[in-house]
């Protein structure tokens, strides 16, 4: 075992050249922060000492020799541990001057994530080798843990209020200074954009209707906007159609060009043309589709974490969230949707991207006189409820009756929930002229939407 842990890849003069560095510049202690923790130091005297360093920076005293002797010299044998002041000034001496400490840092880092690699590689194999696993979950959670280090996202737990305010200022100085009204993932629909300020980084979205409302539509519509428009990479999960059958809607909501026409070659010279230059814009979009049937909860994770760290998406879209599966057989449908809902809201955090899913509403809508949804009719789980940021409806007066005729050609999106931000309704336009249906803004002041906290 001894000679394993010798073999354990680390930089013994890369850790001395970060302390003897911040010991040289006590400003330099911010550039290492960025790069490293404790944990990332082998040795275990220099945690110690670079510990100690902390302690002084977060008292406001002066990081140097003498104030650090004094700081470990408080602590029993801590002095000693370390080698004592005459180790203290070997470190003043490893380097020249403190500006290569990002550099000293950087390698101390990659040190630590090859030992995270190893240790985790053999919790892999010890676990493996255990009797009752379930293949699956253990394979997704394996894959979980090289990811986490990967990525560099291992858990940190605490966050200071100190540390968040100084980040978070940071964050709405940013804001401040570019004055957009439109923070997150711009859905292309102006009123809605205005309301949400854009779908925002770790929100899970629920964008439910009944049957032939246009959900998936809805959504292509915000694939096209933020691919093209935005040059934003997306990661679509097609659990309905084929991908074959996706991007034929997408050329035909591109071009204009009816789908019906598209599907069965029905084309003039013109139109073919029109169909091919919307096909070499969309070769240029980072979009990117699975159309993996009744896919579970645990392979969409898996993929998607890795299409994230290939592709670097920007957004998820799930159509739609019934015709996934649980990671195990449930006790029923209602506890399998609330762990798939869970799971994907879970995602949108770890990731730090919005995921939109696409659901279903019950019947129970089409009980009432407007047949407008409400969050009660979220279908089999009131988890999507509960787990979700931001719930939209979509609402189509005309799908029911053509006897008001203000209100033909016109869909609400209805706000049933926003964790933060006014809830409402935005009244936008409903094409079906291309035979295949598509959502555009309506002209300032068309109708009156409403608004409400």
């Amino acid at each position: 075992m001894a000679n394993d842990i010798k073999s354990l890849p680390q930089n013994k003069e890369a850790e001395q050249a970060v302390l003897g560095s911040i010991l040289l510049d006590e400003h330099a202690i911010n550039l290492a922060l960025e790069e490293i923790t404790i944990d990332d130091f082998y040795d275990a005297n220099h945690r110690k000492i670079f510990s100690a360093m902390l302690d002084l920076d977060d008292e406001k005293v002066p990081i140097d020799v003498l104030t650090l002797y004094e700081k470990l010299k408080q602590k029993k044998s801590l002095l000693q541990d370390v080698g004592g002041s005459s180790y203290l000034t070997q470190l003043v001496e490893v380097v020249p001057s403190a500006s290569n400490i990002s550099y000293y840092a950087k390698s101390v880092k990659e040190k630590s994530i090859l030992r995270d690699m190893i240790k985790t590689a053999s919790e892999i194999i010890r676990e493996s080798q255990m009797s009752e696993i379930v293949v699956e979950e253990f394979v997704d959670e394996a894959e979980k843990k090289l990811f986490d280090i990967t990525q560099n996202k291992q858990r940190q737990g605490f966050s200071s209020s100190r540390e968040l305010a100084i980040t978070t200022i940071e964050i709405i100085e940013g804001l401040v200074k570019r004055k957009e009204a439109i923070t997150g993932i711009a859905s292309g629909f102006k009123k809605l954009d205005q309301k949400t300020a854009g779908f925002q980084a770790s929100d899970l979205i629920i964008l439910a209707a009944r049957p032939g409302m246009g959900k998936t539509a809805f959504a292509l519509n915000i694939l096209i906007h933020s691919g093209l428009t935005h040059d934003m990479s997306i990661g679509f999960f097609s659990l309905e159609m084929t991908k074959e059958q996706l991007m034929m809607r997408m050329l035909s909501a591109k071009s204009k060009i009816d789908f019906g026409n598209i599907r069965r070659g029905y084309l003039s010279e013109t139109e073919f043309k029109k169909v091919v230059d919307a096909a070499e814009d969309l070769q240029k979009a980072n979009i990117y589709i699975d159309d993996t049937p009744a896919i579970t909860a645990l392979e969409l994770r898996a993929r998607t974490r890795r299409l994230k760290s290939d592709k670097d998406i920007d957004l998820l879209v799930v159509d739609y969230l019934q015709l996934m599966r649980g990671a195990a057989k449930s006790e029923s449908r209602e506890r399998e949707i609330a762990e798939i809902s869970s799971s994907l809201k879970a995602l949108a955090k770890e990731l730090k991207i919005p995921i939109i899913a696409i659901s279903q509403l019950s019947r129970q809508t089409e009980a009432r006189a407007d047949r407008k949804p409400q969050l009660s009719d979220l279908r089999e789980s009131g988890a999507l409820e509960q787990d979700a940021d931001v719930v939209l409806f979509i609402h189509r007066a005309d799908a029911y009756t053509r006897n008001v005729e203000e209100r033909d050609g016109i869909a609400e999106v209805i706000i049933g929930k926003q964790r933060n931000g006014p809830t409402g309704t935005v009244s936008l336009a409903f094409l079906d002229s291309q035979g295949i249906p598509s959502f555009e803004n309506l002209a300032d002041g068309y109708f009156d939407d409403t608004n409400s906290q």
